[in-house]
């Protein structure tokens, strides 16, 4: 445990002394969810909460990313200074939330996967390490993301420079994602933490006809429904279930009038893997079997088979390190090692690429609400417990300042 440990407990008290004005941001953030790469209120508010702090801002000039750089001011700190990437994600989801919460938004879109939480506890880590720039021993970029939801984000900031915005390449990285799991245990693993997310979406083939008269036509309706069962029979019997795969048909398509047979069919489905290996098993074997159903009915099938997120790796020598600084900041009971990898997707993988890291799920469950109106990420339902915020704040700017104290040890 190193010296600077003396002052954790400092900055969890310092992080639930914001609390309130956390969570009055998250909530804000809450009523008026935006998507994709363009938010400019997100933009707007995350601004407006940094506005006041020695900071170098700049936004993104393809999309309304903010990167703020905190240069540290401690005795040591070496002319180049090494830097920490800390980052949070903005961007809500097409869903029409149903909950009840009195800052519920009602534009049709949602905060759904607790991104206005990951923005405001970014916020909070940001004050924090302004109060003690004195102790870094570097920087600090707070790299607040667009685009999360399926836009690719990280990677149109990466291209805009952010990994090397305090003029070097930053050494480690930092992420939390809230979960409605137990409030305040913060749960992660070495190596492959998140599933890669990939679409697969094909387009059967047919002739179209009237429906009273199926024998002159050739129906695609019959043979994509025939292949969604059989997609799901490759993934329970034709792969490894030690290195398995998670297939979600969420999408199907025929025709717009009831009496009519279409010309083509279709289907979106979401796949998820935990290696290349399994990736080219499901690219390959998908593609088989649309084309040999699509054959056996008389029709042809287009398949687009589309690598999103690549798998979410955590580095295993930053993992162990940051594990060991929960554990003392937070207490051995509120961290816990996942014995196996999560089947959600993430682009934050696309950081942990080229940067080492750790990403990090923080339990946000709420104990007040019955569990029947309560549901998972992504549910027009999910609810999460923000007085979090605080600890979530003071965990990232702990884990900011201990790794850049610890490099200077090193250097």
């Amino acid at each position: 445990m190193s010296a600077a440990h003396s002052g954790t407990r400092d900055l969890l008290a310092e992080g639930g002394a914001l609390l309130s004005e956390l969570q009055d941001l998250r909530r804000a953030l809450h009523t008026m969810p935006e998507i994709g790469l363009d938010l400019p209120r997100t933009q707007a508010a995350v601004l407006e909460a940094l506005a006041g702090l020695d900071l170098e801002v700049t936004t993104g000039e393809s999309t309304t990313s903010v990167v703020a750089v905190l240069r540290g001011s401690h005795p040591n700190r070496p002319v180049d200074a090494p830097a920490v990437l800390l980052r949070g994600d903005m961007d809500a989801l097409p869903v029409a939330e149903e909950t009840d919460e009195p800052f519920a938004s009602t534009n049709g879109n949602m905060h759904a996967c607790g991104h206005d939480l990951h923005t405001a506890g970014l916020v909070g880590a940001a004050r924090l390490l302004h109060s003690h720039r004195h102790e870094l021993a570097g920087d600090v970029v707070f790299m607040f993301q667009p685009g999360e939801e399926g836009y690719n984000g990280a990677s149109v900031m990466i291209d805009e420079g952010v990994l090397d915005s305090t003029g070097t390449r930053a050494i480690a990285a930092f992420g939390v994602h809230v979960l409605p799991r137990a409030r305040g245990v913060v749960a992660t693993r070495p190596g492959t933490l998140q599933a890669g997310s990939n679409t697969l979406r094909v387009t059967i083939h047919g002739r179209g006809g009237h429906g009273s008269q199926p024998q002159t036509a050739v129906d695609p309706v019959p043979a994509l429904a025939e292949l969604v069962t059989a997609l799901q029979n490759m993934v329970s019997r034709r792969i490894d279930v030690f290195d398995p795969i998670a297939m979600s048909v969420t999408q199907l398509r025929a025709s717009d009038a009831i009496n009519v047979i279409p010309a083509s069919a279709s289907l979106g489905a979401t796949v998820r893997t935990l290696s290349d290996e399994s990736l080219d098993i499901v690219r390959t074997r998908s593609k088989q079997l649309a084309d040999g159903i699509a054959a056996a009915h008389g029709c042809t099938a287009e398949v687009d088979f589309d690598v999103q997120y690549p798998v979410t790796v955590n580095d295993i020598d930053e993992t162990g390190w940051a594990v060991d600084e929960l554990r003392g900041l937070l207490g051995e009971d509120r961290v816990d090692l996942l014995e196996q990898p999560i089947m959600p997707s993430e682009d934050f993988s696309f950081v942990l690429r080229e940067v080492p890291g750790t990403y990090l799920m923080l339990g946000a469950e709420r104990t007040d609400v019955p569990a029947d109106r309560q549901g998972n990420n992504h549910s027009p339902f999910v609810i999460f417990d923000d007085s979090v915020l605080g600890d979530q704040a003071a965990l990232l700017a702990h884990l900011a300042i201990e790794r850049l104290a610890q490099e200077s040890l090193t250097s």
